[in-house]
């Protein structure tokens, strides 16, 4: 595994790449700060050459979640075995299907499902007595914990 190296992009993208970019159980330390499902966007306001704030800027990052095609194809991969193969934890694809069930196909469960996609994958590469650090707000801190509970279960899929 190549160090200390950037990669850009889609993260989902980085961890499936085969040949794997990162190795299963090659990570020590994860740090994820991912979105907060806040349903805002952000924008990065520009500043004149002597440092004041003008009138220009731009959307920086829009922190909204829908329910669509990208959303059902995470949500279907993560409960069906026939997609995932093996590679869901069974607890994690029941989670889902009871979140789906719950809180039905909405802007919060469109999070989750993006979530629970990349956590699965981001368990996947941490090593055994390696730590995962997930900054989040109480928009969602409830059900990523029951996430990250589901995730860590020892592989019964």
């Amino acid at each position: 595994m190549k160090t200390n190296v950037l990669y850009y992009g889609n993260n989902l993208d980085i961890f499936r790449r085969d040949p794997p970019y990162i190795p299963p159980e090659s990570v020590d330390l994860i740090y994820l700060d991912p979105p907060f499902n806040s349903n805002a966007a952000y924008s990065v306001i520009f500043k004149d050459e002597s440092g004041r704030g003008s009138d220009a800027q731009m959307v920086a990052f829009d922190d909204t979640w829908h329910w669509g095609p990208d959303a059902e194809h995470h949500y279907l991969y993560l409960t069906n075995s026939a997609y995932h193969q093996g590679r869901v934890p069974t607890p994690v694809s029941a989670l889902i299907g009871a979140f789906h069930a719950g809180i039905k196909p909405s802007p919060m469960l469109a999070y989750l499902v993006e979530m629970a996609v990349r956590l699965v994958e981001l368990h996947r590469v941490l090593r055994p007595a390696g730590s995962l650090y997930l900054h989040c707000d109480p928009t969602a801190s409830h059900y990523l914990k029951l996430v990250l509970d589901a995730v860590s279960v020892p592989n019964a899929s």
